[in-house]
């Protein structure tokens, strides 16, 4: 079976599906740029990086011309590859997927797909509680239905993705669960070499009774984490000792020390960490906070979490709150409408799972689910089924 992919550019998450898929399909990706060192600054990260694990070894793959006149991986205009459809007309797939519709190379691929009668297939993480105006609801609403059924086949990623496309009309007989996941084994295995965390807890001079409340992420507004401390003292005024420790970095960080010295919660800022450096902050974590608005599609640092022991709790406008929060297992999910307050009593509740053997045992068994396995043989599932469908309607 022949597989095409397209994504905009090389991402940490998805090298680890492409090298596997490869192992199991005739695999080509093709990628509409690369990632710059400043690009990753202004897509939010705060500051230039390169990741520091492969992104492109163990699977064949292609880098497009990118015509755009201003390249970027956040603008419709910013990826221009009129190139991937000759490499569709050419390439005689079994399947071609895309990773979305939000740029330009991605319709020209659709289009292609559609000009060519490859079977054409998508995964993306959209949620319907997403913030838009009424005005643009309204003009989706006629456009998406238009194009999402003309999909032959749906990778679906969680349970909010699946309520998207049957929303705008998709068929639920051609979706195929191929979960967001993140390499489990990477993030246990870092956890366990970090000694669950003890270390790092002893170096940043934290106490065995310190309740540590964990945010990693862009520091911008739609991830709201001036809540976490604000819920930090909160807890501490309800008799608690929770403490504040912040991994990423962005234009909030002031923001985020002044109210940390406000409320007089004791908060570190660890800064930006890359992926081989995460685990041990995992590990070290009570808990990991996510109270992010409706602009967050899923959240894999909660999978990033629990792969290495630690609950989440998450607001329920978080895209992964239904798949990946089991109330009292694996951690807790609050209103975002009931603010600070609710967030506080979301982590009452799950601080006292941190480190327990069930709590292990649940997190384990929900990351089973959300796999690497699981996410190939969902695609592999779904090659199969339109490609089988393309023979009978011949």
């Amino acid at each position: 079976m022949k597989l095409g992919v397209l994504a905009t550019h090389p991402i940490q998450y998805h090298a680890p599906l492409y090298r596997a898929l490869a192992r199991e399909l005739d695999l080509h990706v093709y990628f509409a740029q690369r990632q710059t060192a400043q690009g990753q600054a202004d897509a939010g990260f705060g500051v230039a990086f390169e990741w520091d694990v492969d992104l492109l070894d163990g699977y064949p793959h292609t880098f497009l011309e990118n015509r755009a006149g201003q390249p970027s991986t956040d603008t419709f205009g910013g990826s221009d590859t009129p190139q991937i459809a000759d490499v569709i007309r050419a390439g005689r797939f079994d399947a071609f997927l895309v990773t979305g519709w939000n740029t330009r190379s991605f319709w020209q691929a659709m289009t292609a797909c559609w000009r060519t009668g490859t079977p054409l297939l998508v995964r993306g993480d959209s949620q319907l509680n997403t913030p838009r105006s009424w005005a643009k609801r309204l003009a989706k609403e006629a456009a998406y239905r238009a194009f999402i059924p003309r999909f032959d086949g749906y990778l679906v990623v969680g349970e909010r993705a699946r309520a998207y496309y049957l929303h705008y009309g998709a068929d639920p007989a051609r979706m195929h669960f191929v979960p967001h996941f993140v390499d489990n084994d990477f993030f246990r295995a870092g956890a366990e070499a970090a000694n669950g965390g003890d270390p790092l807890r002893a170096e940043l001079g934290y106490g065995a009774d310190a309740q540590i409340l964990l945010f990693v992420g862009k520091f911008i507004p739609k991830k709201r984490p001036v809540d976490v401390v604000r819920a930090a003292a909160a807890l501490r005024e309800r008799g608690g000792n929770a403490h504040v420790l912040l991994v990423g970095a962005g234009e909030l960080e002031g923001t985020l020390r002044a109210e940390a010295d406000r409320a007089g919660v004791p908060t570190h800022f660890a800064g930006f960490k890359n992926q081989t450096e995460l685990p041990a902050y995992y590990a070290a974590a009570d808990a990991l906070v996510l109270p992010s608005d409706g602009g967050e599609t899923w959240g894999l640092v909660v999978n990033e979490a629990m792969a290495c022991g630690t609950p989440a709790a998450v607001s329920d406008a978080v895209g992964c709150a239904p798949d990946l929060i089991d109330e009292g297992a694996t951690g807790a999910t609050y209103s975002i409408e009931g603010g600070v307050a609710a967030l506080a009593d979301a982590l009452e509740r799950l601080l006292p799972l941190a480190g327990e053997p069930t709590t292990r045992r649940a997190l384990d068994q929900k990351m089973e689910i959300y796999s690497l396995d699981q996410a190939v043989r969902g695609t592999v599932e779904a090659v199969l089924a339109v490609s089988a469908g393309r023979s009978r309607s011949r």
